[in-house]
């Protein structure tokens, strides 16, 4: 059995004298042979200090045993109780002649309890010689339960034989309450925090379109990939018509999280919308982005984003792509030969920071077997740890020529699969958008007007 503070100086819990229950006699006090004035402090160097303080010190170690802090019971090999102190009688509503000769200590455990400390806690007790720390719940007299810490410890003899097991029990009913209670914070925290995903996923997919318009001829792939379930992010794409034989598409990526991202990235993506309607002209568009970001901040650019927009118009052969750019990544054509470009528009600033921004258009063509790729910056920024550093826009060119020439949903799909590699080092979200023509031998002339 573990020592209790209390009685530490005499090697046990317990007095050594006996382990059966006391008579009368054995709760005389002893006589303290402490000198009356060794060791005391110098504030009690008067002698009727010293009376007092060395009354203090004659306490009988029965009386420690009987009146500790905590239960302790001494049990023969077969489990039947020998002695037991009036801590624990008191918890139980006992009396020693009820349970001293009469009872087992797997007696006084709830009907689970009986059945661990059989097939568990007792064969661990016999092959270790001790077991601490352990959890039960006693039955009172009364039938209710008293939770408590349990810790055994087999007395053997001077052949080391073994002659009983001692045992110390602590209420355990203050734990108990407390972790019941850190139990039901962490499950109201998990609740919330179930709430709070379910909320920034649905909130994400209204800033996403949940369809892409079909443009004849091209095969068209996208994916958005959230670095956390908790946040809302402020990456969003689209394809849309905006004539019978033209078609409109942009990708940006808003500054910050959370709710304030989420208002500026649907606001961007009306703007977006309304402004081609009015003036297509990629640069027209940038600059209405800007203004109205502007607007919505007077005090200065706090939440700007970088946008890639741009125009789809057939002409022989495939499609003439317009891009115009602010601050954005590039964009990367990967070519029927399995060539990879840099498209991107250099030099081109973020909307929502300046009055006067500069945006950069870049135009190029689309023939069977390409394919344009536009990607947010939380792919490049992702961290990788060998070599340590960042997935740049270099690794991603290697990464895309390694597998070009590829289809669109292709290459989506293999970028799926590196985000899911990169997963542990993804600090923002990812957004994808590629489109291109089938190979030559796979392709079939655009159809208008559908």
């Amino acid at each position: 059995m573990t020592r209790c503070p209390a009685a530490h100086d005499r090697g046990g819990c317990e007095p050594e004298a006996s382990d059966t229950q006391p008579t009368a006699s054995d709760s005389e006090p002893e006589a303290s042979d402490t000198e009356p004035d060794e060791g005391l402090p110098h504030e009690l160097a008067g002698e009727g200090d010293q009376a007092e303080f060395s009354a203090l010190l004659e306490d009988s170690a029965e009386d420690l045993y009987e009146n500790a802090p905590c239960g302790y019971v001494s049990t023969l090999l077969d489990g039947r109780i020998a002695k037991i102190n009036g801590t624990l009688l008191a918890w139980l509503g006992y009396t020693a002649g009820e349970l001293v000769g009469r009872r087992r200590f797997s007696d006084l455990l709830t009907v689970g309890g009986r059945v661990y400390h059989e097939t568990h806690f007792a064969p661990l007790l016999r092959m270790q010689g001790e077991v601490g720390g352990v959890a039960f719940d006693l039955r009172t007299s009364d039938g209710a339960r008293l939770p408590v810490m349990v810790t055994s410890k087999v007395k053997k003899g001077g052949d080391g034989e073994p002659l009983l097991i001692r045992t110390t029990v602590f209420d355990a009913h203050d734990r108990r309450a407390y972790e019941r209670e850190l139990l039901r914070a962490r499950e109201e925290a998990d609740r919330e925090r179930d709430r709070v995903q379910r909320l920034a996923t649905t909130l994400q997919r209204t800033l996403l379109p949940p369809v892409l318009a079909r443009v004849p001829g091209m095969e068209v792939a996208a994916h958005y990939h959230p670095a956390s379930q908790d946040e809302v992010g402020g990456d969003f794409y689209d394809l849309f018509p905006i004539a019978p034989d033209r078609w409109a598409f942009f990708i940006g990526d808003v500054c910050g999280k959370g709710a304030e991202a989420a208002a500026i990235t649907s606001l961007t993506r009306y703007t977006l919308r309304s402004a081609t309607a009015y003036d297509p002209d990629p640069v027209a568009v940038l600059n209405n982005l800007n203004s109205v970001l502007l607007q919505e901040q007077p005090g200065g650019g706090s939440q700007f984003c970088t946008v890639l927009f741009g125009l789809l118009s057939p002409e022989a052969g495939g499609y003439e792509v317009l891009l115009a750019g602010g601050g954005h990544p590039p964009a990367l054509l990967a070519r029927a030969d399995g060539t990879v470009e840099e498209q991107g528009t250099p030099h081109g600033q973020a909307a929502g920071i300046l009055a006067h921004p500069r945006f950069v258009t870049n135009t190029m063509h689309l023939g069977p077997g390409d394919v344009l790729l536009l990607y947010t910056d939380g792919l490049i920024e992702a961290r990788v740890p060998d070599p340590p550093g960042r997935y740049d826009e270099e690794a991603l060119h290697a990464f895309t020529t390694e597998r070009a020439p590829i289809t669109a949903p292709a290459l989506v799909s293999s970028l799926v699969d590196l985000l899911t590699e990169l997963a542990g080092g993804l600090e923002d979200d990812v957004a994808l958008l590629a489109f291109g023509l089938p190979a030559a031998q796979d392709a079939s002339p655009p159809v208008l007007g559908r």
